[in-house]
C-alpha cells in the first residue's frame, strides 16, 4: 500500500464534495509527473487530501484509491476547461483516477502549521508546493493522521 496527497482547490472540489459523492473521479491533472504518480497508485493506497489555494491551505482529511488509472476523458472534451486537442480516445494523454472518501478530519491541518513540524521534514509538499499529486512517506502519513485525530 502507497500513500500520497492530492491538491484540489476547495471552491472547485472538496472534501465536503467528495464526502457527499462518496466515489468520484480525480481528473484534470495536467502534469507529467502527477500523472505518473496517478498511474502508480492503486486500489485501497491512501490519499491525504489537501485545499489547495485556501485561506488556509491544508490537508482536511482523508480518502482511498478506489479505481485505479483510466484514460481522462476531459481532456478530449473541447467544452471541458481541460480540454488538449493534443490527448485523443485512440492516444490518452492525461489520467485519472477514482477517490473514495474515508474522512473528514475535525480540523484543518495548515500548510504552515506542517511546515515547522520537525517529523514531517522532507515531505515532496514543503519542497514543490506545486505538484498536484505527490507520494507521501508512511511515517508521515500516520504522523498527519495522529495530530489531525488531537
Amino acid at each position: 500500500m502507497k500513500h500520497w496527497l492530492m491538491k484540489t482547490e476547495p471552491d472547485a472540489f472538496s472534501i465536503d464534495t467528495l464526502k457527499q459523492k462518496k466515489v468520484a473521479p480525480w481528473d484534470g491533472v495536467r502534469n507529467y509527473q502527477a500523472r505518473n504518480f496517478m498511474r502508480d497508485m492503486a486500489v485501497g493506497d491512501r490519499v491525504l487530501f489537501y485545499h489547495s489555494n485556501a485561506k488556509p491551505s491544508g490537508v482536511a482529511g482523508l480518502a482511498v484509491v478506489a479505481r485505479t488509472a483510466y484514460p481522462d476523458h476531459t481532456s478530449w472534451d473541447s467544452r471541458s476547461d481541460h480540454f488538449d486537442p493534443g490527448s485523443t480516445p485512440e492516444k490518452p494523454r492525461w489520467y485519472m483516477v477514482d477517490v473514495k472518501y474515508v474522512s473528514t478530519f475535525t480540523r484543518l491541518l495548515p500548510l504552515e502549521e506542517l511546515r515547522g513540524i520537525p517529523e514531517l521534514s522532507g515531505m515532496i509538499l514543503f519542497a514543490r508546493s506545486r505538484l498536484s499529486v505527490q507520494p507521501v512517506e508512511p511515517h508521515h502519513y500516520e504522523f498527519m493522521v495522529k495530530i489531525a485525530d488531537g
